[in-house]
């Protein structure tokens, strides 16, 4: 009876584990499925068109060019390839000032014919109207509209999916925003950490010990949007009076608020391995003539790389992941920061800043799932390398 019942039991453990192994693939299927419907959209709003006079020489426009052309920042044609000709921009709302309400029709079923007719009387008109207003005429040429390739999501340097006629996904901005920030919090909380970690390991008497712990293990229950409010009121207006900064909201504060946040995780696990240490080691040690810090340098943190690892990944994670804090503090700019003390945006603040409001199914939507998985192989390197570097110590 009772093999029969450590069978069940065995039984039950493998199918748990099989099942969240089988959950965490499922979910990342779920994110690439999503996600890779965004190189099938097409880089011209679904359902419209440039409409160009025949005579215009321009055959292709990128989506960067699309995009500057109609905020007027390039204002000749020349500046993309064709001839010395002004640009005329043409919307189908402003198909009013150039006919009269009879000319366009009482039910303006004459919109399309008249819109034809502009576009082939000017040479110089590029026309972003519905694809059924543009008749079969000869005078009126088409800008191809290509999808959205690798090139323009990854090599991107504007993320503005709400753009009209092209919506920009460049990802740069996102994802350097999100490394700096990971970055700097990093180098900010793991020597913090490990130090407060060793101090109660290995210095600090039992009635410290015994305070300090809960405490900081209390931190680690702190929602996240406290700790952005913290920041918004008190690192903010710091580092803007510090750095004179025209605003506080930056990478910087970010990194900080992200840093206070990851230091629970990387004490109370490094903590953990530390005291793990066997006590023979470190009587062996100090009986072989070594300090009390040779003994927790040589011996201790050697012995509790594994643990002191395991810290350091969970901290990176709640750094890498964290959405409302960072988003409330750094500016939420989606630019490339050039540096740490500069607005940005990142990866997840942008997907829960804008996920409710993109339409699903869209490239907006799935745009906002590719970045899901830029995130999942951030942290995944981020692992990998922390794994890579510990194991290097080890041996």
């Amino acid at each position: 009876m009772k093999k029969v019942f450590e069978k069940i039991v065995e039984g039950i453990l493998a199918c748990s584990g099989f099942v969240t192994s089988l959950t965490i693939v499922l979910i990342v299927l779920f994110l690439f499925s999503e996600a890779v419907g965004l190189f099938n959209s097409r880089v011209i709003e679904e359902g419209y068109v440039l409409a160009l006079n025949k005579d215009n020489k321009v055959s292709e426009l990128t989506p960067v060019q699309i995009k500057d052309i109609f905020d007027e920042e390039i204002t000749n044609w020349q500046e993309v390839g064709g001839e010395n000709l002004p640009i005329r921009l043409f919307r189908l709302e402003d198909v009013t000032r150039y006919y009269t309400e009879e000319q366009l029709g009482a039910s303006y079923e004459n919109v399309g014919a008249c819109i034809t007719d502009l576009v082939e009387r000017t040479p110089g008109i590029v026309a972003f109207v519905p694809q059924q207003f543009i008749g079969s005429s000869g005078a009126v040429r088409l800008l191809p509209d290509n999808t959205i390739s690798l090139k323009d999501v990854f090599a991107g340097a504007e993320w503005f999916p709400t753009a009209t006629p092209a919506p920009q996904f460049g990802f740069l901005p996102l994802i350097t925003g999100t490394l700096w920030v990971s970055l700097f919090a990093i180098l900010i909380a793991l020597p913090f950490g490990l130090a407060v970690a060793v101090y109660m390991s290995e210095v600090a008497n039992h009635k410290i010990r015994n305070l300090m712990k809960p405490i900081i293990e209390l931190l680690s229950g702190i929602p996240s949007v406290v700790y952005g409010f913290f920041g918004l009121i008190v690192i903010v207006p710091f580092l803007q009076k510090v750095f004179d900064l025209p605003v506080g909201e930056s990478g910087l504060a970010g990194s900080i608020v992200l840093a206070i946040m990851a230091l629970p995780t990387i004490i109370t696990v490094t903590e953990d391995a530390m005291r793990n240490c066997p006590r023979a080691m470190r009587e062996a040690s100090l009986a072989l003539g070594a300090s009390q810090w040779q003994t927790i340098y040589k011996v201790v943190i050697p012995y509790s790389i594994s643990g002191i690892t395991s810290g350091v990944v969970l901290g990176i994670g709640r750094a890498v992941g964290e959405t409302m804090a960072v988003l409330m503090v750094t500016g939420n700019a989606a630019v490339i920061p050039h540096t740490i003390l500069e607005p940005l945006r990142t990866i997840p603040a942008t997907i829960a800043a804008e996920l409710g409001e993109a339409p699903a199914g869209g490239a907006h939507y799935e745009a906002l799932f590719l970045l899901g998985v830029v995130l999942f192989f951030i942290s995944l390197l981020i692992n990998f390398t922390v794994e890579a570097v510990s194991s290097g110590k080890r041996k």
